[in-house]
């Protein structure tokens, strides 16, 4: 199991945080390792909407699509993912974002295994990097879209 947790106050609205997380379509141009993201399908279910997509992640020698459910919540300004297949036993991220003094706080937690213990144990030695890496892509794809 390897987990992440990070919470963070930026300079922009949460509404925009949570508009530059749930446009899944768009990681490749600025998240490291993303190699290609489709949408398989979304569905508007009210007070909410679900999507499915793919993400190919390609990593040193490594390079494997997986498919997640998306599962946006507008209102709440909350995302979650949910692992549906592909290389992890299991894969959850959560994302929140709410409006404070100055900016918004960003919350983002991250749970999952690899079923492939090699795969596993490489992402294991860098991982607390890997993810710091991945937040802050997402800060300086706001400075480049909000900034």
């Amino acid at each position: 199991m390897t987990q992440h947790s990070e919470t963070r106050v930026l300079p922009y609205t949460a509404q925009q945080m949570y508009d530059l997380v749930a446009d899944v379509g768009s990681y490749p141009k600025f998240l490291p390792w993303n190699a290609a993201a489709r949408i398989r399908s979304r569905k508007d279910c009210g007070d909410h909407e679900v999507m499915e997509a793919d993400l190919v992640i390609s990593f040193k020698v490594f390079r494997e699509r997986f498919g997640s459910r998306v599962t946006l919540w507008p209102s709440d300004k909350r995302i979650e993912t949910e692992y549906l297949d592909g290389p992890f036993r299991y894969l959850k991220s959560n994302w929140t974002f709410r409006d404070v003094d100055g900016g918004c706080e960003v919350s983002f937690d991250v749970d999952f295994e690899f079923k492939n213990a090699l795969l596993q144990s490489v992402i294991g030695v860098v991982f607390n990097d890997a993810m710091q890496r991945i937040v802050r892509a997402f800060e300086r794809r706001a400075a480049d879209l909000y900034g």
